[in-house]
């Protein structure tokens, strides 16, 4: 991964030691005078795994689209508050770095692969930063190696199945060596073997993680610790686990477990030092 020595600052004000990502205080709302997020707080550290965890109309989205900029002040729009990746401040000057660093996976991957063949939809974000050549396609080899997908590297990306597109996708972004890895329901729309072969893959990754989601048992899975987004505030914060063996959290939010798991019957997403 690419970034500032252990406890220094690279020269784009980027710290090691920061968290991976800082929201602070961010308030939202749309132009038409809607409000969605009110003075949302929250930190990622570095390599940490966190789910965030909400009902439908919680901000989950509005939340995740602030986070390079596609909506909020850069971006023209309405709110306040502060987002930090690595120590670099989102603003108009660095938000082009602040994309790079933040990495959004969405839920259909066919919104992320365009380009003729695999190898050309993950090498797209490297190029346009400029890699040319050898560095380009060993960047691209070693982002397809991540997510076991090495070997279609020169097929078309609507030739391969649905779970095949979504490793792609993360391909995509992970070629750009982000500093956290965003992903939107990542589970969604996957057999049982997909949604295994895709929760090793981010166990294996060295990268901060913030994953949206309905699945519970895969938050569990993967992530530690939680947060739950509810009226677009923080309306809790803890240990996955512990969220989801509260029935009345569970049930004030609106969110609900499959019939009859117990998060307390299996074993829990290991927890990164902070």
């Amino acid at each position: 991964m690419s970034g500032a020595p252990a406890g220094g600052a690279s020269p784009s004000g980027a710290s090691a030691s920061s968290p991976a990502l800082a929201v602070d205080g961010l308030a939202f709302a749309y132009p038409d005078g809607r409000q969605v997020l009110y003075g949302v707080d929250l930190e990622v550290a570095q390599g940490e795994r966190v789910a965030l965890l909400g009902p439908n109309g919680a901000g989950k989205t509005t939340l995740l689209l602030h986070l390079n900029g596609i909506l909020g002040a850069v971006s023209g729009g309405t709110g306040a508050g502060s987002i930090q990746v690595s120590g670099l401040p989102l603003r108009k000057d660095t938000v082009g770095e602040i994309r790079r660093r933040v990495g959004i996976v969405f839920q259909d991957p066919d919104d992320q692969l365009f380009m003729p063949t695999v190898a050309d939809d993950v090498a797209f974000g490297p190029a346009n930063l400029g890699l040319r050549g050898s560095e380009l396609a060993d960047r691209v080899h070693h982002a397809l190696s991540q997510v076991g997908m090495a070997d279609q590297a020169d097929r078309p990306p609507h030739h391969l199945s649905f779970g095949q597109r979504r490793r792609v996708a993360v391909a995509t972004v992970l070629a750009m060596e982000p500093e956290i890895l965003v992903l939107d329901e990542p589970s969604s729309n996957l057999d049982p073997a997909s949604r295994r072969e895709l929760a090793d893959i981010l166990q294996s990754l060295d990268v901060a993680v913030l994953m949206v989601t309905h699945d519970l048992p895969y938050a569990l899975q993967l992530c530690s610790r939680s947060l739950l987004l509810d009226g677009g505030r923080i309306v809790a914060s803890g240990a996955t686990r512990d969220l989801l063996a509260d029935d009345a959290l569970m049930r004030a939010h609106r969110l609900e477990l499959p019939y009859g798991f117990d998060p307390l019957s299996v074993p829990a997403a290991p927890a990164v030092e902070r």
